[in-house]
This record gives structure tokens, sequence and C-alpha cells, in this order.
């Protein structure tokens, strides 16, 4: 099918072992077009690559995060396995975006989204734009028609600009808002220098729940704690979704639009474990790396151990 790409093995390569201590031994790629999913009671994960960057593209940013993917991949393989040996982990291939078509890949990373869901495999979703998110979202929604979603966005950036002709990586929640009117959003990390007086006054007017980069540390963690657990009770359902250049450039060179005034690390993984205990979380996604001005692969690298430390507290 255009617009996927089954990931080849051997992307997922590093020391080898008789009983498999490294990550990459214990993924299976699969074509997720044509694979049959067993029934069972095991913990189930996808990975699945979102392979485009239009959307940055069409908002005026550096392109390069189609190749993101690919990159958190490879600094995930050689990390040490220590899940269990009936947890399943595999990689459901990539969406991509070859022909500028975005609104195309959206629909299909919608429903391979939607498909994981069904049987069952909790999609961890591998950015690419954050345009990434309006699709994400949908396909959720499809699964759970009848639930509340809430919406977590780990984020410098509100992405809530109206749509003037096309959806971009600025649009997606203002999309959201437009499809759902039960849309329920918490952002975390806003940075005052990089969302206008026009995109605050969207916020408000939406009810979107935010708290900004200098009250979102690791000192202020009981009340960032409060906030979330508070949001997480209001909705039947959430979808967390991290944009890598809401951390300080220290640890993320390698963004779309990076930013020295970010988050910190300590506390991105605070809010993530209360989200994950929280047990309503159906879907994530690590949107914005970019590869080409990365440094050492210290984006990457930061991107690869917050999977990793996903499926740690997911797996339980």
């Amino acid at each position: 099918m255009k617009h996927y790409k089954k990931t080849d093995q051997s992307l997922w390569s590093g020391r080898t072992s008789s009983d498999q201590l490294y990550l990459h031994e214990k993924i299976r790629c699969i074509d997720l077009e044509n694979h049959v999913f067993s029934s069972n009671n095991s913990k189930s994960f996808g990975l699945l690559g979102y392979a485009c960057d239009e959307g940055v593209d069409r908002n005026q940013g550096r392109i390069g995060a189609a190749a993101g993917p690919d990159a958190i991949r490879k600094m995930l393989s050689s990390l040490s396995n220590h899940f269990k040996n009936e947890t399943h982990i595999i990689d459901a291939g990539s969406i991509t975006c070859d022909d500028n078509d975005l609104e195309k890949t959206q629909q299909i990373t919608s429903q391979s989204i939607q498909k994981l869901l069904q049987h069952k495999v909790f999609p961890i979703v591998l950015g690419g734009g954050h345009d990434l998110a309006y699709a994400h979202y949908m396909g959720i929604k499809k699964q759970f028609p009848n639930k509340t979603i809430g919406v977590i966005n780990l984020d410098a950036h509100f992405d809530l600009r109206k749509v003037i002709d096309k959806g971009t990586s600025g649009t997606p929640f203002y999309q959201i808002s437009q499809e759902d009117d039960t849309f329920s959003y918490l952002c975390l990390g806003i940075q005052k220098a990089s969302n206008n007086k026009e995109l605050y006054k969207t916020a408000d007017d939406f009810g979107v729940q935010y708290l900004e980069n200098d009250k979102f540390t690791i000192q202020n963690k009981d009340n960032v704690q409060q906030i979330v657990l508070d949001f997480i009770a209001g909705v039947d359902l959430v979808y967390l979704t991290i944009d890598i250049d809401g951390f300080s450039s220290l640890y993320a060179p390698g963004v779309s639009a990076s930013s020295p005034m970010g988050f910190s690390i300590d506390i991105a993984l605070y809010t993530i474990q209360q989200i994950c205990n929280a047990n309503k979380l159906v879907s994530v996604d690590l949107v914005e790396l970019n590869p080409t001005y990365d440094i050492d692969n210290t984006t990457a690298r930061l991107a690869a151990r917050l999977v990793y430390q996903i499926l740690q507290q997911l797996e339980g």
C-alpha cells in the first residue's frame, strides 16, 4: 500500500546473545497490512513510525523529522531487555508521506492506530511532525467513539493555530477541537515567547488547561501531579503526546524548533509516571525529533529512553 513501509528487521541490530539480552533481539517487525493478530492476554505494544514532516514544512519549520522514527529505533535497538518473556513488542512499520499528501498520510495513520487498538496492542507512535496528533486522536476516537479522550501534551507550543488552507504541524489541536465537542486538552511546558497572544486567546476560548514552563519543574512537582490527576479524573481515556522540542536544547538539540528555555528530563519522567499509573492511558506518541540537527544522537537517545520508560511503566 502506498504511504506504508514495513520496517526491515536488520534496522534492529546490536550485540547478540543467546537469551534475548538486548531489545533488538525481542522486537519483531510485522507487515501491519497483512499481519494476523493472535488473541492472547499478554501485554502487547506496537511501535509505529510516522515518517512525515510535510506539516512541519507547511508550518515554516526545519524539515528533517521524517527521519525521526528510524533514528529512535536505532537508539532503542541496543538497550538491555528486561521485559517479561510474555510481553510482546512489535514494530508495525511506518506511515510515509513521499508525495506531500499530508491528509492521506494522516488518514492511513488513523486507520493503522485504530487497527492496533482493535487488537489490544498499545500504540507508541514515533514522529515525525506534530501534525501526527490530529491523525492519532482521530484513530483513538474511531476505536472509542463513545469515550471522552483527554489529551496531555508535553510541549513548548499550544499547536492551536487556525487552519488557513491546509493543516500543519501547528494546527492539530485546533483541528481536533473542530471535530469533537468533548475536546479536553492539557498542555504542560508552554513557553510564552513561543506562543503569541492569539494562541493564548484560542486556548482560553477552548478551555485549554496549561502550565507554563517556569511552573513545569521538579520543584513544583506536587502541583504538577495534582493538575495532571485532576485532569485525568475528568476523562475516560488519556492520549499522551510528547513533543521533544519542549525539552531544553541542553537535552534535545535535534528538534524542529529548539529552545534553551525548555523543561528538564526529571519533571517529564515524573509526569509520565503519574500518567501511566493512572490506568487510563491508551496511546502515546513522540514527535518533532529532527536527526539533521542532532548532536551525537543526543536527542534520539532521549526519545528512545522515554519510549523505554513508558514500556517499563505500562508493562507493570
